[in-house]
Formats: C-alpha cells, sequence, structure tokens
C-alpha cells in the first residue's frame, strides 16, 4: 500500500503567435495548405496522451482518477484517458488540419491499422528511461516504477511500423505525408529529480534529457519522418503542486509579476532553451537542405503570457486548480480530482490549470494556436527562433 501510495502521489505531481480568447482553431473551411498531411504520430507524455496511461496503470492494477468525471466534461462528455476537461493541443491540431484524432496505441482494438495516426505519448512519461531515477530510490520502494520512457514510446513505434508499410519507398511515402510530435517531454524528469536532488544537480542532467530527444527526433528521421514538431517544457514553477510541494520561505524565490518560482522556471527555461539549440543543429545537418523540417513548439511563453495576462484570454484565476482538494491553490495530494471532497471550478473555460500541471482545454486552445502558426510557416532554422533565455529573470517567452 505505501508504493501504491507512493506512485498515486508522484503522478499526482506530474501528471498532476497566441490568439484572442474566442478563437476556434478548427475554424469552417482550412485552407489548402492544411490538408497536405495524411496522419499524426506522436510520442510524449501526459499533455500529449490521449489514453494510453489508463492501459499502462491497468497493467499494474492501479485505478487511474482520469477515467472519472468530471474529466472530458468540457469537450468529449465522458472521460477519455485525457488529463484534460477536454481537447488537448494535438486534438486542435488534428481538427484544424482535417485529420481525425489521434487514437491511442495501447488501447487499439483488433481491427485498428492506425494508418491515420497513432499516440504513443503516456502521462508521466520520461525522456531518460526509468532506471535513471531508480538511483534514489526509497527503501522498499520506487520514484516511479512505470517505465513509458521516450525510448520505450520508439521502440512501440517501431513495433507497429510493419503494419503501416512494407517497403522503404511505402515507409517514405507514408512518413512523409504524416506529422510527428516528439514531446513535450522533460518535466516528468526534472520533477521526479527534484523530490530528491537539489536543483542545481537537476540542472546538470539536462543535456542528457535534451540530447535523448534530439536522438529520438533523428532516429524518427532515419525512419521517414520529414516534419516533426517538438515542444519544450511549460513554466513548471507557475503549476500549483510545484508552487505548494517545492514552496521557498524566502519571498525572493518568487517571480513578484507571477507569483511563480523562479528557480524552477529558471531550469525550464534551459531546458528550452538547449532544445532548441539541440534542434537547431539537427535541422543544419539534414542533406538535401529543406528535406526536413523540425518546428519547435513553444509551451513556455503562451503559459506565461496566460499568467500575466489573464484577462486578454478570458482567465478568472490562473494559479488554483480548477479540479482539486482542499488546500492552498486547491491543491491537497490527499484528494484528487474526482475523488469526494473534490474542488471543482463552475468555469474551467476561467482556468489556466486543470487538474495539477495540466492546463484546461481553453488554455490549450491558445498553446496549439501557436503551434499550428509554427507548423505552417516554419523559420528556415527548423527550430524557430523564439529562443528562451536560461535565467531566471527571464522575460519569460516559453
Amino acid at each position: 500500500m505505501g508504493k501504491l501510495c507512493l506512485l498515486v502521489c508522484a503522478v499526482s505531481l506530474l501528471l498532476a503567435v497566441v490568439s484572442s480568447p474566442e478563437s476556434v482553431l478548427a475554424a469552417s473551411s482550412p485552407p489548402p495548405a492544411r490538408r497536405r498531411y495524411g496522419s499524426i504520430f506522436s510520442l510524449g507524455d501526459s499533455y500529449a496522451d490521449t489514453g494510453n496511461g489508463p492501459v499502462v496503470f491497468g497493467w499494474h492494477s492501479i485505478a487511474n482518477p482520469v477515467m472519472r468525471p468530471p474529466y472530458g466534461s468540457t469537450f468529449f462528455g465522458r472521460p477519455t484517458g485525457r488529463n484534460c476537461d477536454g481537447r488537448l493541443p494535438i486534438d486542435f491540431l488534428a481538427e484544424s488540419l482535417g485529420l481525425p484524432l489521434v487514437p491511442p496505441f495501447l488501447a487499439r482494438s483488433g481491427t485498428a491499422t492506425f494508418r491515420r495516426g497513432a499516440n504513443f505519448a503516456v502521462g508521466g512519461a520520461t525522456a531518460l528511461d526509468a532506471s535513471f531515477f531508480h538511483r534514489w530510490d526509497p527503501p522498499g520502494g520506487s520514484v516511479f516504477p512505470l517505465n513509458t520512457s521516450l525510448g520505450v514510446q520508439m521502440q512501440w513505434f517501431e513495433s507497429l511500423k510493419p503494419s503501416l508499410c512494407a517497403t522503404t519507398k511505402q515507409c517514405k511515402e507514408l512518413f512523409g505525408r504524416s506529422l510527428f510530435f516528439v514531446g513535450a517531454f522533460g518535466a516528468n524528469d526534472y520533477l521526479l529529480s527534484l523530490a530528491a536532488k537539489s536543483i542545481d544537480e537537476v540542472r546538470s542532467f539536462v543535456p542528457d534529457v535534451v540530447r535523448n530527444i534530439s536522438m529520438a527526433v533523428e532516429r524518427l528521421i532515419r525512419h521517414g519522418a520529414t516534419t516533426l514538431v517538438v515542444p519544450g517544457v511549460i513554466p513548471v514553477g507557475c503549476a500549483p503542486p510545484v508552487l505548494v510541494t517545492f514552496a521557498d520561505p524566502d519571498p525572493a524565490g518568487y517571480d513578484p509579476r507571477t507569483g511563480c518560482l523562479k528557480a524552477i522556471n529558471d531550469l525550464a527555461a534551459h531546458h528550452n532553451a538547449l532544445l532548441q539549440d539541440a534542434l537547431r543543429e539537427l535541422q543544419a545537418k539534414q542533406r538535401p537542405a529543406g528535406a526536413v523540417t523540425v518546428v519547435y513548439a513553444d509551451f513556455f511563453r503562451p503559459v506565461i503570457e496566460m499568467v500575466t495576462s489573464p484577462a486578454k484570454f478570458g482567465f478568472e484565476d490562473v494559479l488554483t486548480l480548477c479540479c482539486g482538494g482542499p488546500g492552498r491553490f486547491h491543491y491537497n495530494k490527499q484528494v484528487f480530482c474526482g475523488d469526494p471532497g473534490a474542488i471543482r471550478c463552475r468555469d474551467p473555460s476561467a482556468r489556466l490549470f486543470w487538474d495539477g500541471v495540466h492546463l484546461t482545454e481553453a488554455a490549450y486552445r491558445h498553446v496549439a494556436a501557436g503551434w499550428l502558426s509554427s507548423i505552417e510557416s516554419p523559420r528556415s532554422a527548423g527550430a524557430g527562433t523564439n529562443r528562451t533565455a536560461p535565467t531566471a529573470t527571464v522575460e519569460f517567452p516559453c
């Protein structure tokens, strides 16, 4: 029971440009350029998971709170396995590009072919293999025993590939018309580590996290992918569970404009800066030039803009969970969204954070608008030019 409690608590923390508020990504008649992709393949964590998480948890007989109301209440009308009240960025993008919502690979039926796309993302997934974190497991337990890392997801993709295309030519044709998402990865790596290590120690292995992401992108390119979107991480120092768990007794540890933890947002900014550098280098290696497009998807800047200018996006409260338990920012590690005694806001569209580190559908809509713009008009460098400055006092791109 102790291990289960530890796992659920960890998952609650981990799982737990921009347009106007009334804009709708899935417009009635998207321009022809939006129809050039035939499928979407996605790897990532809970920011992209469309239903794999409950399957993985089921393998270990662990209940997943996302499979009960009020998850999915805003759009689907039922829980779908998404850590959200509705759609995720990948859902908005699929709709905008005229493609079906990307099905979870692990929840497949016997007749599924996945030729229109497949989602390998799992809530709680890390860029580094789970064995990396076992070095500081507590006695008799594990920080996070489920290994659904980027490497594991790549293996799932490669196991599916033979059923999608039989020859190198067929694979190049299929994947050349596909949009690949790799991420967001990194937030779980850092939050798991911060529970046992200092922020300086965690910062020291950011290059390893970025290297794993870059290597996965390069591996997908070898499989035939020609358009890849790689999101950075959000300003995790603004997430309610992080604000509670890593509260700083020194007021100077908080950004006065946002109320977010500066050191942890600095860590996220550092990750994003190194990731953009890695993607630029990867893009420059591709031959012939222009044959492959690698797009950096900014996840930090839009969230910071929502925190600093909530009224612009129709938000009334940006640092309090819409669905949580009694406590500061409505985060309570003993009371999860959907539990008896849980607190749920009246209008999720007026909130930024849904149940932990996850955002509401309304927030994801704004994020996806920026990503769509980057996909349709990628900069020549491939990884974009809005480089996130790696300082705690950064003017918060991200």
